[in-house]
């Protein structure tokens, strides 16, 4: 057999890679997306919406024209996290995304809910096939980076993005614990078998700050972050730490307003 140069086009053969570009679908008629990150976990409550929202106004700030898919159909945070209160609208070509402050497009359930307390009680395939809408069915236009935000676990809607959206890489979102690794590990070996590249690992909740000393406290521990990038031949990319003002700035909707430079390093290896 030769050897697989990744174009199908040119080949016969089947195999994993070809069904995998064949289920791959097309955004909305006039968007161009240049660039799609992957922010995910096996574990849920590490602070995969807070590092999406982080990542996306650094990327905004840095000049990008960027968008968040909130894929987190059960849990969806990021509207609250950027302020926004007011449903999406659509017109007969498709939805229109909701836009922050200062431009970022984002498309969650939570807008196209009456109430965003109310509960999303759907099964497996329903969520899945919302998440796909939000890609083919969302009028997102001219966008050089876009970062979805995935839901915990391994299971039907991060299967369905890399399936169905080209996804450049992902960005793999962890605390210290030991226990919260080996899961998160599940996840970076998720990615690789459906061909997408790591990025590189966040750790988030690393450490708290002593207001006092200026001392690093390890609240959960001591840091797994380097072992298990190494591990995965991957990198590093920030360790986010316990931070009152940062979690403040979510729950008033005023992320945008962030000050801190845990991740300045990560955009710039991101989107290389």
């Amino acid at each position: 057999m030769s050897e697989c140069t990744h174009d199908c086009s040119s080949c016969g053969a089947s195999c994993p890679s070809r069904d995998k570009q064949s289920l791959i679908e097309k955004p909305h008629a006039g968007t161009n997306i240049k660039k799609v990150i992957a922010v995910m976990s096996g574990k849920g409550g590490v602070g995969k919406s807070m590092v999406t929202a982080l990542l996306a106004v650094l990327a905004q700030r840095a000049g990008y024209k960027t968008a968040i898919l909130d894929a987190d159909v059960t849990g969806p945070s990021i509207p609250k996290a950027f302020g926004i209160k007011e449903p999406a609208m659509g017109n007969e070509e498709g939805i229109i995304p909701a836009e922050s402050r200062t431009g970022i497009k984002l498309m969650s359930v939570n807008l196209l809910l009456e109430e965003e307390t109310a509960p999303v009680v759907w099964r497996g395939p329903v969520i899945a096939g919302t998440v796909k809408q939000f890609w083919t069915d969302v009028l997102w236009g001219d966008i050089d980076v876009m970062f979805i935000d995935m839901p915990p676990g391994t299971g039907d809607v991060p299967l369905t993005v890399f399936q169905s959206v080209p996804v450049d890489g992902a960005v793999v979102v962890s605390t210290p614990q030991a226990l919260v690794g080996m899961i998160v590990e599940k996840a970076m070996n998720m990615a690789n078998m459906m061909n997408i590249p790591v990025k590189g690992l966040v750790e988030n909740m690393s450490y708290a700050l002593c207001p006092d000393c200026g001392k690093h406290v390890a609240v959960f521990g001591e840091s797994h972050a380097d072992e298990i990038a190494a591990r995965f031949g991957t990198q590093v990319l920030g360790k986010l730490p316990i931070n009152q003002k940062l979690a403040a700035a979510c729950d008033a909707g005023l992320i945008e307003l962030f000050e801190g430079d845990w991740l300045n390093e990560a955009i710039t290896k991101i989107l290389a």
